[in-house]
């Protein structure tokens, strides 16, 4: 596992840029606060007031579903107390500072298991929990490109068909959401927000506001807003909302905060979840262990419940470059005290990205391989898409009207949530199965590389299971005709004061260029208020994409331009002229592309 900062995040490889590092892979004016549960939704039970002491524990207490008023007694009478319960599915979330707590209640008739979810003390916090600051926000200059990441599931041909629709709910379980941040504000779901840290609903306003970065890169990923500003989300139409599961200072995630946000997001209508985590202390829960059983079955029957109440949950593989297929070892559990080398086997899972109904997400660099950090193994992921590797990362919202690039899983993830989003947005009627079905037959097949560790055949296999995610396919659209998308990833260096052009010949195209030719432009420039950008017909004429300001400091330029070509012939040789009219910086032209 790479090294945790914190807790059970999917970590991310990389954070840069106008966002505070993080180890992965997300403030509010006061919102309207999130209505209370329906009758089937969890019932949360205030402890008592100065009832925290040191050696508090939490503890998972399960029974059947249904009626859980004598399971509670039980919890009180032995020395316990009730933090909160989950009547649907039979959970109990219990506190107490009893070294045999857990033996005690597993002698309680009606009880099937009892296990303690930390190795560590529950927190003072949990009995009082401070709301999360609002950051100070900051306009942006940028403005929205196809990203590599997009074009490469090819998110925004799909936009075409559709962005997306706002009766469409899509939760972020993760460290928290900035919902003011001018990306995501305008399709955030304040209603239906929460804060789930500690295992129980939080709903006042502001609850469910980033404790990290993390949340709110996920969010932007899913659904920012195609406003014009900043970044476009994978599924830009859709409602967010944010459950954060991730407590403060720790930022981990433990089974009763991951139980509380999936009970959540079924009794509140999301059609999709995005997990970006594993529950924390134990990156492998194993079913010999009675504490690590008991988290297995309280969180399964949280995702069952969900799914139930028609929520897909999507989440990432992890970033150890593990085979998820063949465990041997864990060095790096429990992650809440001092981790300990264990031997495991495969009945030990991840949670949630192992259990049954979740979708499992590896991650791809740029192009049609698997990141270097990603988790794999036969059988086990379902579907990959872009998560960043090295210096191309996923650039997405960071808090504070911000952006920044990560890598991990994490990042690849909310890639196939949005997808998901997009399905459930075409046709209302698909349930969990049918979208988890279709994410699997709409995915485009990628082959095993030259590595020995992926096994199965180009349809299936260990390091991108069912291929790489297609949002265009997801809403029905159509491909693009053989020869109308060409494209040179070859490098050709920008010197100081000279001009460079990179040509692109068109083949099989009859008739003139379209008027709203597309020309996707990734130049690496460590400043680009330098840069003069040109498209050069195959007669000669000259197209001026843009002439960036002097003052312009920013590094590179990463977007998409529409140019009205429709008085020059399609076939040809074209080139994209690049002017750097100053000294000192210098870049290159990593790759242009034409859509015809």
């Amino acid at each position: 596992m790479l090294p945790h900062i914190s807790a059970g995040l999917r970590r991310s490889v990389a954070a840069v840029a106008l966002g505070a590092a993080v180890a992965l892979a997300a403030p509010a004016a006061p919102a309207a606060a999130a209505p209370q549960a329906a009758a089937a939704a969890p019932t949360a039970v205030t402890a008592p007031t100065g009832a925290w002491a040191a050696g508090t524990r939490a503890y998972l207490v399960i029974t059947a579903p249904g009626d859980t008023s004598a399971v509670r007694a039980a919890v009180t009478g032995n020395g316990g107390t009730v933090f909160a319960h989950y009547d649907a599915i039979g959970v109990v979330v219990a506190h107490s500072a009893s070294a045999s707590f857990a033996t005690t209640m597993r002698g309680v008739s009606g009880v099937q298991q009892v296990g303690a979810t930390r190795t560590s003390d529950v927190p003072a916090d949990a009995y009082s929990p401070a709301l999360p600051p609002a950051p100070t926000q900051s306009a942006t200059t940028l403005t929205e490109s196809n990203r590599w990441d997009m074009t490469q599931i090819r998110a925004d041909q799909a936009w075409a068909v559709t962005t997306g629709s706002a009766a469409v709910k899509v939760g972020v379980l993760d460290t928290g959401v900035d919902d003011r941040h001018q990306d995501i504000a305008p399709n955030f779901n304040a209603a239906d927000s929460v804060s789930c840290a500690y295992g129980r609903a939080d709903t006042r306003a502001g609850a469910w506001r980033d404790v990290g970065t993390h949340g709110t890169h996920v969010a932007g990923t899913i659904a920012a807003a195609k406003n014009g500003k900043g970044v476009i989300g994978v599924a830009p139409g859709v409602r967010i909302s944010s459950v954060r599961i991730a407590e403060p200072t720790t930022s981990m995630f433990f089974a009763e905060n991951t139980i509380c946000g999936f009970m959540w997001a079924g009794d509140h209508g999301f059609r999709v979840t995005n997990n970006s985590y594993y529950t924390d202390p134990w990156m492998f829960n194993c079913p010999d262990d009675a504490d690590q059983a008991a988290i297995i079955e309280g969180v399964r029957r949280a995702q069952a419940y969900a799914e139930g109440k028609g929520s897909l949950q999507v989440a990432a593989a992890g970033n150890s470059n593990y085979d998820l297929a063949n465990k041997t070892t864990d060095t790096s559990s429990p992650n809440d005290s001092t981790p300990v080398s264990r031997r495991i086997t495969n009945a030990c899972v991840d949670i949630p990205t192992e259990l049954p109904g979740v979708v499992t997400v590896a991650a791809m660099g740029r192009g049609n391989v698997k990141a270097s950090y990603s988790n794999f193994g036969r059988d086990v992921i379902d579907v990959a898409a872009p998560g960043g590797d090295g210096s191309n990362g996923v650039y997405s919202t960071l808090p504070g009207g911000k952006y920044g690039n990560m890598n991990g899983t994490s990042m690849a993830s909310p890639h196939v949530a949005g997808v998901a989003a997009l399905m459930a947005s075409v046709d209302p009627s698909l349930t969990p199965a049918d979208i988890r079905a279709r994410l699997a037959s709409q995915a485009t097949d990628t082959a095993c590389p030259s590595d020995s560790r992926c096994t199965g055949t180009t349809a299936k296999n260990g390091f991108f299971g069912e291929g790489q995610t297609d949002a265009l396919k997801a809403v029905g659209g159509s491909t693009p005709t053989p020869g109308a998308y060409f494209e040179n990833t070859a490098d050709v260096t920008i010197v100081d004061n000279g001009t460079v052009e990179s040509p692109v010949t068109v083949t099989g195209v009859s008739g003139n260029a379209p008027a709203a030719l597309k020309v996707g432009v990734d130049v690496k420039h460590t400043y680009r208020g330098d840069l003069v950008l040109s498209l050069v017909a195959p007669d000669g004429t000259v197209y001026l994409l843009e002439d960036f300001a002097n003052n312009d400091s920013g590094d590179d330029v990463v977007k998409t331009y529409t140019v009205d070509a429709s008085a020059e012939t399609a076939a040809g040789t074209w080139k994209l002229r690049v002017r750097d009219v100053a000294t000192q910086d210098t870049g290159r032209v990593d790759a242009w592309n034409l859509t015809f």
